[in-house]
């Protein structure tokens, strides 16, 4: 049996490996583009930073150790132009010698990724104009860094490839402008959990232009103007494309293979394609999502590497299956680490979903234990049935492990409420006896129970205009230190005794801090009869998105449970 493998990175490289596992007399074939077969895509940010020094180091194998390891015959600087499928051949172009000939294949696997979104109206001919793709990419971009004056650069994007860029290219010490269409970062989250993003760009000294669009960019004896919609010129001595990816499908195309519904190549279960003998993985594959059972593109090498060792298993006789993609990620983004699962709220709504969210924000670790920092959660789950559909946390360390457990106990079936029972590990360095997952889970239990009713800060002008009550029960101080304007105030170890002072036939709508004492209040109001309701998030929540990710920083979280 001969496979031929088109494209190596995750996919195409976890395939090859995994055939050479599973068959020792495979004869196997790996055609790369580039000069690099296997190297780390989501580290060429950290090189052109500098985080990344050696640039071997962005190599996880070479053609040679392929060779003496697997036994795969790699070839690099080696374009595929044609999948002839009557002949099953493919047509193959040496970069250095414009040589083209035929590959043979029995079993053919595409992994040719997705390419980088470049506007009609940009021009990649510019030496100041890069993308970030491959390695030749990030050794181009750090070259123009540390070789030139570069002291003023444009990204345009606000993904992850964008974000990582601005960061490293601060870190390099040039002034860094980020263009984003969109009027927040990063796609995954909700609009409220973006402004802390924002709020940490900013802070770092990365301006942002939300909602802007790219119009052109134009090139001068002085470097670069980037025009956007609005008429603004940005002067730039270099700009990195970072807007978005799209599945390199034409291969596919050109060969009459199926494409899916949102223009990747269409593949069953087991990564096996309209044509019984050729696979396709990774970007350029359209994937069955995890919480909404409809087609997408989910660009992550995570992903990629499952569904190359998947489309190795079948070639090789195993009943392997891709069970679908929930779109798990996590990023840093300067001091802060950001991440994600499933749906956001705003997307689960616009799928349909009957869906509610908790907001909290517990310490990074057990309170008493020097160095913890608060994370926001924000947890996305279905009414009535309490299905997880999605989670985002900010913070600092231990927000991807939350995001891990959040992401299994998703992909397990797990509701909402099972959230409070997971037996989790617990030091005072790593986590608090009731984890913060757990504590979402609580918080659930209590929505799903009728024991707290939830509200948004956005209903405050509603809420003002209908004459309801708003109290605040944080402590003198913090109330001194901001408080939103109409709220009342009573500490909520005075609440008790002051309930007098509160409107009996109003409702009571409640914020603290983090919203864990307001949870309380809302548990004393409503036993004395009140009609109360808690804001999400609390008031170092609302700061931060009312200021619309402006510089601020929320005050620690209190540390007592629910």
């Amino acid at each position: 049996m001969k496979v031929v493998i088109i494209g190596g990175v995750a996919g195409g490289a976890s395939a090859a490996a995994r055939l050479r596992r599973l068959d020792e007399s495979a004869e196997i074939v790996m055609l790369e583009r580039t000069g690099y077969v296997s190297y780390a895509n989501c580290g060429l940010p950290y090189y052109v930073g500098g985080v990344i020094a050696d640039r071997a180091e962005l190599t996880l194998q070479t053609p040679e150790r392929f060779r003496e390891r697997f036994n795969i015959d790699v070839r690099v600087g080696s374009e595929v132009t044609a999948i002839n499928r009557e002949a099953k051949t493919v047509s193959v172009r040496e970069a250095e010698t414009g040589r083209i000939y035929e590959e043979p294949y029995d079993k053919l696997i595409l992994a040719p990724g997705a390419a980088p979104v470049v506007p009609a109206a940009v021009s990649l001919d510019s030496p100041r104009v890069f993308t970030l793709r491959t390695v030749e990419d990030a050794l181009a971009l750090r070259a123009f860094v540390t070789e030139k004056t570069s002291r003023r650069a444009v990204v345009v994007g606000g993904g992850f490839i964008g974000i990582e860029a601005a960061e490293n290219l601060v870190e390099m010490g040039v002034e860094t402008t980020l263009v984003q269409r969109p009027a927040q970062l990063l796609k995954p989250l909700d609009a409220d959990m973006a402004a802390f993003v924002h709020a940490e760009m900013r802070a770092h000294g990365v301006r942002l232009v939300l909602g802007g669009s790219l119009e052109a960019v134009d090139e001068d004896a002085c470097g670069l103007v980037v025009r956007l919609g609005d008429g603004e010129a940005l002067p730039a001595d270099l700009v990195v494309l970072a807007i978005g990816v799209a599945p390199e499908a034409h291969l596919a195309v050109e060969a009459g293979l199926a494409l899916g519904q949102r223009g990747g190549i269409a593949a069953d279960a087991s990564m096996r394609t309209s044509d019984p003998d050729i696979f396709a993985v990774g970007d350029a594959v359209e994937v069955t999502h995890g919480v909404t059972g409809k087609k997408a593109l989910v660009a992550l090498a995570g992903p990629a590497n499952k569904q190359g060792r998947i489309a190795a298993d079948v070639i090789c006789g195993l009943n392997s299956r891709y069970g679908g993609s929930w779109g798990s990620s996590v990023i840093k983004v300067f001091d802060l680490t950001v991440a994600s699962t499933g749906l956001n709220e705003a997307a689960a709504r616009a799928q349909g979903y009957d869906c509610d969210a908790v907001i909290l924000s517990p310490g990074s670790h057990a309170g008493y234990y020097p160095g913890a920092r608060p994370l926001t959660m924000k947890v996305v789950f279905e009414k009535g049935t309490l299905r997880l559909l999605g989670a985002q946390i900010v913070g600092a360390e231990g927000a991807d492990k939350r995001i891990d457990v959040l992401a299994c106990a998703m992909q397990l079936g797990a509701d909402g409420v099972r959230l409070k029972d997971l037996d989790l590990a617990y030091a005072p360095p790593y986590s608090s006896a009731k984890d913060p997952v757990n504590m979402a889970g609580f918080m659930i239990e209590n929505v799903a129970a009728g024991l707290v009713k939830q509200a948004g800060y956005d209903e405050i002008p509603a809420l003002r205009s209908a004459g309801a009550t708003l109290l605040d029960v944080r402590t003198g101080a913090e109330w001194d230190r901001g408080h939103i304007d109409g709220f009342v105030h009573i500490p909520l170890d005075e609440l008790r005794d002051r309930l007098g002072e509160l409107p009996a036939s109003a409702p009571v709508y409640v914020t603290c801090q983090s919203g864990l004492r307001s949870y309380v209040a809302c548990r004393m109001l409503a036993q004395h009869g009140f009609d109360a309701y808690n804001f999400r998030g609390g008031y170092g929540f609302y700061r931060v998105v009312a200021a619309d990710g402006e510089p601020v920083r929320c005050a620690r979280p209190c540390g007592a449970e629910r």
